[in-house]
């Protein structure tokens, strides 16, 4: 499994008290603009293998229809079947999803799009996303948020992302510093990447009132 929590870290069970807060607002804004019915067929695309915090799949914990959850991820998610039965689990590779066009009436995705990779593979990203869903509902982490959530370190993912990740580096927190596994995104640049027919409505999630998580959602 890939630790995007940094569970070992002193202040793992802090930032997962904000987190969850946080998926517990989105998920009322998820649930009042789409207002889904026992019939809406729902992906959520990027679920996590892991069982250890409160906030991880939020989603499948809370949907009230888990049954109308296909659950896919590029990570092993078979063990989640037996803890969501009522969901279906399918493991899928990066790149395009494996998914007829509009086989979904909403594309549920939490904290994905900061690990595609470059702004070009995030823009296919969502392009897929679109493609699959009649309506999408999106969360990434706010980069003008002072904490940066995976590695818990304050104001060095403000600078040119160059010099971030070379800091990053020098700290020995390698993964991170590699765009393809970290690429966080202000506002603007998350509204850029969504075709201009697509444009989503655009909200800020806020933390200690700061605007911590965005969240684009419209129709595809």
């Amino acid at each position: 499994m890939i630790d995007y929590f940094s569970l070992g870290h002193p202040l793992s069970r802090l930032r997962s008290r904000y987190a969850q807060r946080a998926r517990e607002r989105m998920l009322r804004l998820f649930l009042a603009t789409f207002q889904p019915t026992p019939e809406t067929r729902v992906l959520d695309l990027g679920v996590t293998p892991d069982q250890s915090l409160p906030e991880s799949n939020y989603f499948e914990r809370h949907y009230p229809y888990p049954e109308r959850i296909v659950a896919a991820s590029i990570e092993d998610i078979s063990a989640l079947q037996d803890i969501f039965p009522r969901t279906r689990m399918v493991r899928i590779a990066p790149g395009p999803l494996p998914f007829a066009d509009q086989s979904f009436d909403i594309v549920f995705c939490s904290a994905v799009l900061e690990h595609v990779g470059s702004r070009d593979r995030q823009q296919q990203f969502v392009r897929e996303l679109l493609r699959v869903g009649r309506a999408y509902f999106l969360t990434t982490p706010d980069r003008w948020f002072p904490v940066e959530f995976h590695t818990l370190i304050p104001l060095i993912h403000w600078l040119p992302q160059s010099c971030h990740q070379q800091i990053l580096r020098v700290l020995g927190l390698e993964f991170w510093s590699k765009t393809d596994n970290l690429n966080l995104l202000t506002g603007r640049e998350l509204m850029e990447i969504f075709p201009p027919a697509s444009r989503p409505v655009l909200k800020k999630i806020t933390t200690c009132g700061w605007p911590s998580n965005l969240v684009a959602f419209g129709l595809c």
